[in-house]
Parts: structure tokens; sequence; C-alpha cells
């Protein structure tokens, strides 16, 4: 792995290639993004091991076997890619790169607004886009629901898209970088508590709480120091999740929506309905504001982008103490 002093440079150089260029669709029409890759081999491997004849105990323990298996691989590219790029000229600039093709800044940034900009035009629009990153039944949402659920897609997202992969890239390096996004594409895939993946995707669901621990804490933390970009309060955005973060069914995904919801002000989380079922949470911050509308996103989209800002400068404080 690369030495630790040229590590945190090598982070904020991705931070900000993702920040500038993103995903460049003109690219990715042409290859398959390797998040496609390791979904197909995720794909595949439920297809083939997650049999229905199974019990519920073999089950557990191929998917364990299978996690551990991916990890491990994930690991070892990452050990490959990083030895050989080290060898070449500008190796550190590949290692860059590649690692802001796992970072999610800019694209969340996009999705989020795409939202905002479609519930504008109409509730339609807005439930349109909306579904297109969250797996609630859309049909369901008024524009209360379709805000919140952008706002509560753009926290998580943060925390499982930005900080994470930037954590364990800049504790492990490339190595970290793509286990952890081979964990956490594993888990958005069979991590579900469904009849088919309850047992084989309960390890990949387990690990991937693990690894997100840390990150969400941290993006708790970024989030409630951005509360006055938007007017907010740093205090109170602490308060929400130190009082509500722990009523979320995830272990990790309370903490930056709960510091979302004191930031802003508003309620989050709450009753809502996918598809075939519907969740009856309590709300994190009840005493915010219930009714959310287009000017709520783009409250949230400001506290994303401080957030993402000031997890720039603290590495870039590590980069040049280090």
């Amino acid at each position: 792995m690369l030495a630790f002093e040229y590590t945190p440079l090598i982070v904020l150089a991705a931070i900000i290639l993702d920040a500038l260029f993103g995903e460049p669709e003109w690219l990715w029409r042409r290859l398959p993004h390797p998040i496609v890759l390791i979904g197909n081999l995720i794909g595949t491997a439920d297809l083939r091991l997650n049999k229905d004849g199974l019990s519920p105990a073999c089950k557990k323990l191929t998917g364990l076997c299978f996690i551990i298996s991916l990890t491990a691989a994930a690991l070892v590219l990452g050990i490959f890619l990083e030895t050989l790029l080290r060898l070449l000229p500008f190796g550190e600039a590949g290692i860059a790169v590649i690692g802001a093709v796992f970072l999610a800044q800019k694209s969340l940034y996009q999705h989020v607004k795409a939202v905002e900009t479609g519930l504008r035009r109409g509730l339609e629009q807005g439930r349109y886009a909306v579904s297109m990153i969250v797996g609630r039944d859309p049909k369901t949402l008024d524009q209360a629901g379709v805000s919140r659920a952008a706002i509560e897609s753009c926290s998580e997202n943060f925390s499982d898209g930005i900080t994470a992969p930037l954590f364990w890239f800049l504790l492990l390096g490339l190595p970290g970088l793509l286990a952890y996004k081979a964990i956490n594409t594993a888990d958005s895939m069979i991590g579900h508590k469904t009849e088919r993946h309850t047992d084989f995707g309960w390890a990949a669901a387990r690990l991937d709480d693990l690894v997100n621990l840390p990150a969400s804490r941290l993006s708790g933390v970024f989030i409630s120091l951005s509360a006055p970009i938007v007017g907010g309060s740093v205090s109170r955005a602490f308060r929400t999740i130190f009082k509500y973060a722990r009523q979320h069914r995830s272990p990790n995904a309370g903490w930056p929506e709960a510091a979302m919801a004191g930031a802003l002000n508003v309620a989050l989380a709450g009753p809502r309905v996918y598809t075939g079922y519907k969740v009856d949470d309590p709300y994190m911050n009840p005493e915010g504001r219930i009714q959310l509308d287009t000017c709520d996103i783009s409250r949230a989209l400001q506290v994303m982008v401080s957030a993402c800002s000031l997890q720039a400068l603290a590495v870039a404080v590590v980069a040049f103490a280090a």
C-alpha cells in the first residue's frame, strides 16, 4: 500500500476530481462501470448459490462464505492495482482517478437536484425522479413525501457514497476502498429482509453495518457543523442525533438523517410505504416541520455541499500535516 504521507494527498486529489467531473456519461456509455461489474458478480452468486431448497442455516453459511470471498478478492485486487501503479510514472495520479470513480459527490448532488427540479414541474415528475434513488412506492408520496425521501436519500448516501469510501480509502488505500464498495454493493443487492435474502444476505448486511459505523458518525458530525449554512443550529443538530439517531431501524443511517433533520429543523423518517409493505417508524425530530417542499431539498443540498467541503478540508489538513 501507499506510504501514509502520500495517501491523504491522493485522496484529496480524488475528492477534487470527483467534485469536478463526477460520473462522465460518455465514458460509462462505452465501458461498464466497476460497480456494475461488482453487481453482476453478486447477482450471479445470488442466482447460483442462494438455492430455494437450502435450509436457513445453510443459506447463512453460504452467504457468509460468499461475502468473505468477495471482500478478500476486492482486497487482493486493490493491493495488486496499487502495487502496480506505484511502479509506474505518475502512478499516484492513476490511483486518484480510480478513487474518484468510487466517490459520489457530484452524482449524488445531481440525482437529488433532479428530484427538486422534477417536483417544481409537478408531482408526477417529482415522484418519477425520486423513484430513481429510493425504494418507496412513488404513488403513495405527496409533495412532502417526495421531498422527505429526497432529503433522507441525500443524508444517507452522503455517508454511504462519500464519507465511508473516503474513510476506507484514507485508512487502507485502494484495497480498503475496493473492499468497502464490494461490501456496500452486496448489502444493497442481497442485504434485504425479504424471504429470499434474509438468510443468504445476513452476513453481507451485518458486515456492511460494521464497515459503515465510523463513517456514519463522521457524517453526522460534518452535517451538523454545516447547519449554519442554511441558518440552522449546530447544537440542535447534535441534540437531534443524540436523541433520535438510535430510533432508526438502521444502526448507521440514523446518524446522518438525524443530523440533517436537526440542521434543517424538519421531521424525517416516519411512516412510509415500500413496494409490498409499510414501515411504521417514528419521526426523527418530530418537533420539526413535517410539511416539506422543494425549498427544503435545496437547503439539504446546500448542507451536503458544505459537509463535502468540510471533509475535503479535513483531508487537506491531514495531508499537509503528514
